[in-house]
């Protein structure tokens, strides 16, 4: 446990002890940090708060309602039986104008609420955790500085970042598009999430976390997102870092995978991502005449999207089978060949992939 775990929990059992109160503390991504023994009553918010380590995202959407992220005190948040929410209080852990955590009180039993008084006695409590998550943010800033040298494809670079970070798999990469007019706080991340910024913005997440931070950064940012396949050892992590890059290239490009593309779901794009654009161009020159006509191509690739099941893929188009019949057969005359042939199939079937990578 690091030494700033330890001096939050007893920060937090302290604040406990002189209140007389259940006392919280969960980061700005509202991870549970740290708890203190339970007095009195517990809500199904806190509940779960300890059991899944974090609050759910209507009970967030609740918290933020009330503007505890910008409140420069603290602020008493009534109860809210629909949430399974009992009346408390909110401390915002705020260090020279930013928020970096919460502090959460349950109010007492009797609904006479924590008197200000006792919220003045805590409040040098509140400061000293405010700075120790301060200093945690600065030290995640400062370690995610080292980030792509773990990730790079060099192995002496690797080891030697690896040496230097403490790490433990499963890990997997986030590649998300940079966006220069946003500026965002990548420390609010979950912990155990480091984070560089560049062109595309690389994160590392324990596995688990991994669509959840991915989705996160595609909301700070407002561009698409690639998430790498797991690894077990965070030595192999540049392998996921790759994927990562490759799954954000899928993403951009294909509209139905974005807009944050798992490399694990990606199925043939897996391989069409690793070809360079002129391969892919070349590839897709083979569709050039079905191209040509939208709709045309269009049919094709649903028609053989779904293994040349004619039935499925009028349904899918929305048109009579004879209309997909008559479409099947310009197209043969169009490119020239047999749609019943294999490697035919297989040719175009390819270079309409190809074409969503390079349009």
């Amino acid at each position: 446990m690091y030494d700033e775990e330890v001096e939050l929990q007893e920060t937090v059992d302290e604040v406990a002890r002189v209140l007389g109160a259940s006392a919280t503390l969960e980061d700005r991504a509202f991870q549970l940090l740290a708890y203190a023994a339970q007095s009195g009553d517990i809500d199904a918010v806190r509940r779960d708060s300890i059991l899944r380590r974090r609050a759910t995202d209507e009970v967030r959407a609740y918290f933020e309602g009330y503007g505890i992220a910008s409140a420069p005190g603290p602020i008493r948040i009534p109860a809210d039986d629909a949430l399974g929410v009992l009346a408390r209080v909110c401390v915002p852990l705020r260090r020279a104008g930013v928020t970096y955590g919460y502090l959460w009180l349950l109010d007492p039993a009797d609904g006479g609420g924590v008197p200000d008084a006792m919220l003045a006695r805590i409040a040098p409590l509140a400061e000293d955790a405010a700075g120790l998550l301060a200093l945690e943010a600065r030290n995640r800033q400062e370690l995610g500085r080292g980030l792509r040298e773990l990730l790079s494809a060099d192995p002496e670079r690797r080891a030697a970042a690896l040496a230097r970070l403490d790490i433990e798999g499963p890990v997997a990469a986030v590649a998300v598009r940079a966006a220069p007019e946003r500026t965002t706080a990548l420390w609010t991340l979950p912990r155990g999430v480091l984070a560089e910024p560049g062109d595309p913005v690389a994160l590392l997440v324990p596995a688990p976390l991994a669509a959840e931070v991915a989705a996160r950064a595609h909301a700070m940012y407002r561009k698409p997102a690639g998430v790498g396949g797991p690894r077990k050892d965070p030595a192999d992590a540049w392998r996921s870092w790759r994927e990562a890059r490759q799954a954000l290239r899928v993403a951009e490009r294909v509209e139905r995978f974005g807009p944050v593309a798992a490399w694990p779901d990606l199925g043939v794009y897996r391989m069409l991502a690793r070809l360079p654009a002129a391969d892919l161009a070349e590839l897709a020159a083979e569709a050039a005449d079905l191209l040509a006509d939208p709709e045309l191509a269009h049919t094709v690739e649903v028609y053989l999207d779904r293994g040349g099941h004619a039935q499925q893929a009028a349904a899918a188009l929305g048109v009579h089978r004879q209309t997909l019949y008559y479409r099947l057969s310009k197209a043969e005359r169009a490119v020239g060949a047999d749609l019943s042939d294999g490697e035919t199939r297989l040719r175009l079937h390819l270079a309409l992939k190809a074409a969503r990578m390079t349009a």
